[in-house]
């Protein structure tokens, strides 16, 4: 595995599926509330033809959608879609489909739109790495009409996935709900990493292709988590000094080396507390604490609540 391949160790901590939720084909004027998603979820929009602008109510900010843009919102933030003309939208008829996802649609007679909407689960407690470390609203763009030539290998991929996914929501297809959400979790990964190959890469791991000499130290802690790793040793590896090793981190990542490491740390802790044959003592060892205590502490100011909770919560009939 590449030293810069974090997403691949990130998905190996956490689990993500995808489900298509709804196709919506609209003509304008239309509009669409969403409210804030449950915990552990990342909603997710794709639009097949057409133009939306999204808006955030609690930052105030808007921006444009067109045909191939995909937009997720890993925090799960309530947002507004519509086509931007102002007036008083249609009304949407929803029709469930035998597929299992529903098809909305309006008698409009303006602009239209074809759009797929989804969402991404995450076993918890995982979502504080993805909260923590990708931006409030992540756009890809995998058309790009006035030069062809600027997408990256990994925006081609994902246009080609897109294509896959309109094609499966076209009729009534034979397991065609379980090849759409499937297409669903890869479109999760892919939508990563071709955020990650953009020239506008935003703040966190996305913005660590762009800057790779902090691989080194990235791949570290999600290899070897238990280790004692302190600032200067994960600097060395990167071949800076501390300071400078600390200034970048805390710039391209928004948190400090030490912040990510804990959060992996008690990602790893919580998977293996669920093994019924792993002691409280043993995974506090395996993700670098010698001291139960110590340990106690940080996973229960993580996570909300103590380990051997979260035990009999995933475990109801194991024991410490």
């Amino acid at each position: 595995m590449s030293q810069i391949d974090w997403l691949s160790r990130l998905l190996q901590l956490i689990t993500v599926t995808g489900q298509l939720d709804v196709r919506c084909v609209y003509s304008a004027p239309w509009r669409m509330n969403e409210a804030a998603s449950a915990a552990y979820e990342i909603p997710y929009h794709v639009i097949l033809h057409g133009r939306a602008i999204i808006e955030d109510p609690e930052t105030e900010t808007a921006q444009e959608l067109v045909s191939g843009d995909i937009v997720l919102l890993p925090h799960g933030s309530a947002h507004i879609l519509h086509d931007g003309s102002g007036k008083k939208p249609r009304m949407a008829h929803d029709r469930q489909g035998s597929a299992g996802w529903m098809l909305s649609e309006n008698d409009g007679r303006g602009e239209r739109l074809d759009m797929l909407c989804g969402r991404f689960r995450i076993t918890p407690p995982h979502d504080r790495l993805i909260h923590n470390y990708l931006p409030r609203h992540l756009v890809v763009r995998v058309i790009d009409t006035k030069d062809d030539a600027s997408i990256g290998a990994a925006a081609r991929h994902l246009s080609s996935l897109v294509d896959l996914m309109r094609m499966e929501a076209d009729g009534e297809k034979v397991g065609g709900y379980a090849i759409l959400n499937a297409l669903s979790s890869a479109l999760f990964t892919l939508t990563l990493r071709a955020a990650s190959e953009s020239e506008q890469a935003p703040v966190g791991l996305l913005a660590l292709t762009s800057y790779p000499r902090l691989a080194p130290a990235i791949s570290a802690m999600f290899s070897d988590p238990q280790k004692n790793w302190n600032l200067q040793n994960l600097a060395d590896l990167c071949n800076m000094s501390r300071a400078t090793f600390m200034r970048h981190f805390q710039d391209k990542l928004g948190y400090s080396a030490f912040e990510l490491l804990v959060d992996i740390r008690m990602s790893l802790a919580a998977n293996q507390l669920k093994k019924p044959n792993m002691t409280t003592e043993a995974v506090a060892e395996l993700v670098g604490y010698q001291s139960i205590s110590a340990f106690r502490r940080v996973f229960t100011d993580k996570i909300g609540m103590t380990p051997g909770q979260w035990r009999r919560q995933e475990q109801p009939d194991s024991t410490q």
